[in-house]
């Protein structure tokens, strides 16, 4: 595993190499992000990932100082999964010209976490795009356990040759999805998550039934409230098609946004 600490050395990695899969990451890697290498090494030549915490996508300066890092734990995770190349760029690497046109998303996608996270996917936006255009990969792995960030990504890069992957959430054995910021939570708060979750998804295959979704959505997160003690921002069930609210269960997941004490959580069913 080659470990690249700037564009300079990602150049010279790189080139001539064709078929090249890259998961971009912002470390505190688990489960999921490891089911992303996986399927990048099975499905092309060489894999590169990038560990980068990206400030542009904070809306919070609390969040980014406190978002989880343990570079050398994730180093050793990704050596032992044989990954060819390990990107570690500082923010320079990232930014180092400025961008011709602002990003700015349309009025009917400015939703979920984007009604709440002002700026929040315009940094991710920027930085997925300054990173494809350093690395260049053919094919781009991203889970879908943050699908709008997923969607939106596919909707604004457009400019370039690389394919994007979607790949499943990988949850615990409580269903919880897994997320690096599940660190920061007590095991009772774990456990409270992951019953959240188990009543959504058992909700979820209800609602099929449910002529009036929007009553139940309603009644469902009220009791949520009151069952887990948590702050819920949005409880909603939308198209995964273009995130608008939909009425039907068929190709909809249900999105949420939630605080355990501090922490925010996002999944969608």
């Amino acid at each position: 595993m080659k470990t690249l600490l700037n564009n300079n050395e990602l150049n010279e990695a790189l080139y001539g190499v064709s078929n090249l899969g890259f998961v971009p990451t912002m470390g505190s890697l688990h489960k999921g992000h490891i089911s992303l290498i996986k399927r990048s090494l099975k499905e092309c030549s060489k894999t590169i990932v990038s560990i980068f915490v990206n400030p542009k996508q904070f809306n919070n300066k609390k969040d980014f100082i406190n978002y989880p890092k343990n570079t050398k734990k994730d180093l050793s995770i990704l050596k032992d999964l044989e990954v060819n190349f390990v990107y570690l760029p500082n923010k320079n690497d990232i930014y180092n010209s400025k961008r011709k046109t602002k990003i700015k998303l349309y009025k009917h996608d400015k939703v979920l976490c984007a009604k709440y996270r002002k700026g929040h996917f315009e940094g991710v936006i920027d930085v997925m795009g300054r990173l494809i255009k350093i690395i260049k990969p053919k094919k781009v792995f991203m889970g879908e356990k943050d699908f709008q960030q997923l969607y939106l990504v596919k909707k604004y890069i457009k400019k370039n040759k690389s394919i994007i992957v979607p790949c499943k959430t990988i949850r615990d054995i409580n269903k919880l999805a897994l997320s690096s910021r599940n660190l920061l939570l007590k095991k009772k708060e774990l456990n409270i998550a992951g019953k959240l979750i188990k009543n959504l998804i058992s909700f979820k295959k209800k609602l099929n039934k449910d002529r009036n979704i929007k009553k139940a959505l309603s009644k469902k997160r009220k009791e949520i409230d009151k069952l887990y003690k948590v702050k819920i921002e949005y409880l909603e069930l939308r198209s995964i098609k273009n995130l608008k609210v939909s009425d039907k269960i068929k190709n909809s997941k249900i999105f949420i946004s939630y605080y355990i004490n501090k922490v925010r959580l996002i999944d969608n069913i």
